[in-house]
């Protein structure tokens, strides 16, 4: 070791040292990514230590062209040098028009026609507040419908909708929920299975709304994932979609998508409901439409534009920089056809996967859409369910997880057990790029899973 890699090695550990001395104990990614991140390109982060990385987090899809793109670089720089506000709460700005006339032409055809867009703080979980609020004063009604496995974020109302219970466990009650059973064909909570499992789900929440002891009053909303991404990356069926579609609207029911993490091209469509052609009555969206900087919004047909001023606020909703950057987030990502490019790298990055999984039994699923992949680790010496599905190995995939830190890739755990590999990279991944992500991932699976069997770490 020479003495400037010592010198670089020692200031990381100490900006580190102030780090767990001085942040909250509720500090997440800081614990499994010892990184001091000093510069950042595309899908690259170098840290103190001279170390690079391929980061598969990308903000957990909150950098949808990567780090630092030329051209939200240069969004930024514009607005900064042009002397505009930065910070006008919800007045009307050039940068705020510019951004929702890039948001509206980029929204699903027969939504962004008849919608309005409320602009919230800066992180999802106030867009999917103000959702529920906005359906609950236009309604009169005040349950929800949410379903297992979903996440839609920490305050209150959306800690409520979310199905992880270990985080919902030391709090009170956010309201009256009646939580649905989301399909998840690999460990179907019916024990079924494949199409039949989304079938029974739909039969199943059609059946409870209807019946007149089924305990559920008519709610305000349903709110939903067409990809679950904290809950293990699981798509919904398209055609379940669409009987979720059916059964809300024949009932007077609002429908909430939230696309705060599929949002933006991520599926490989720019907003996942495409793929089944339904059209919500409310979508959540935040993450990758700042293009990297905070900013948040929920868009609503306008039949449920019930508030009152004021019904809704937040002192940071007008975020000049992050408008401007994320207008030309968006309109790149139209303009250079990034969606379709998710749907192809990701295809590919997925069949790889599917054959590595017959030669590494420790994987025992492997699912997505587009760039957002999923990768369940599994213990194939445990007696598998009725599905077939054997017991999650939330071990091995810590072991995995520090494994390809250590070959230089980034990559974050989720699903029910923290045993899914969530693969996210930016829609601009190359093609080397894409296969060196996937070389050091098998490198790490199958270093990690070869002492599961045996002499277990």
């Amino acid at each position: 070791m020479t003495l400037a890699t010592g010198n670089a090695l020692d200031a990381r550990d100490a900006v580190l040292h102030r780090q767990r001395s001085r942040e909250s104990s509720a500090r997440t990614y800081a614990r499994t990514f010892p990184i001091v991140p000093v510069r950042a390109h595309g899908m690259t982060v170098e840290g103190a230590d001279g170390r690079r990385y391929l980061d598969c987090l990308s903000g957990a899809g909150t950098l949808a062209l990567g780090h630092n793109h030329p051209v939200v670089l240069e969004a930024i720089r514009r607005t900064l040098d042009s002397g505009a506000p930065l910070h006008m709460l919800d007045l009307a700005t050039a940068e705020k028009d510019e951004f929702t006339s890039a948001l509206f032409e980029s929204l699903p055809q027969g939504f962004g026609d008849r919608a309005r867009v409320h602009f919230c703080g800066p992180a999802g979980t106030d867009a999917v507040e103000a959702a529920l609020k906005l359906m609950q004063t236009a309604t009169g009604r005040r349950g929800v419908l949410a379903f297992t496995g979903a996440y839609h974020g920490m305050t209150a109302g959306a800690l409520a909708v979310t199905g992880n219970v270990a985080v919902k466990a030391p709090l009170p009650s956010g309201g009256e929920v009646t939580r649905l059973p989301y399909p998840y064909a690999y460990r179907c909570p019916f024990g079924v299975g494949g199409e039949r499992g989304a079938q029974l789900s739909a039969t199943y929440a059609e059946r409870l709304l209807d019946d007149p002891s089924g305990g559920v009053l008519p709610p305000a909303a349903m709110i939903l994932e067409a990809v679950q991404g904290e809950g293990g990356v699981i798509p919904a069926p398209d055609g379940w979609l669409r009987e979720m579609r059916r059964i809300t609207a024949e009932r007077g029911i609002p429908l909430v998508v939230d696309e705060v993490q599929t949002g933006a091209g991520r599926t490989g469509a720019m907003w996942a409901v495409e793929h089944s052609g339904i059209v919500p009555d409310a979508m959540v969206l935040s993450k990758a439409i700042g293009g990297s900087l905070p900013l948040a919004v929920v868009v609503y047909r306008e039949d449920y534009d019930g508030w009152q001023p004021g019904a809704h606020t937040g002192t940071f909703r007008g975020n000049t920089l992050a408008m401007a950057a994320g207008a030309a987030t968006l309109r790149h990502i139209a303009a250079d056809g990034l969606a379709a490019r998710a749907a192809l790298v990701g295809a590919r990055m997925t069949t790889r996967l599917e054959r590595l999984r017959t030669e590494l039994p420790v994987i025992g699923d492997v699912r997505g859409r587009g760039l957002m992949i999923g990768v369940e680790l599994v213990d194939p010496g445990g007696e598998p369910d009725g599905c077939g599905a054997h017991p999650p190995a939330p071990e091995l995939a810590a072991r995995v997880r520090a494994a390809c830190l250590s070959r230089g890739l980034i990559v974050e755990l989720g699903g029910r057990h923290d045993a899914v590999l969530r693969l996210l990279p930016p829609l601009t991944i190359t093609d080397e790029q894409a296969e060196s992500v996937l070389d050091r991932l098998t490198d790490a699976i199958a270093e990690a899973g070869t002492d599961l069997a045996g002499g277990r770490a």
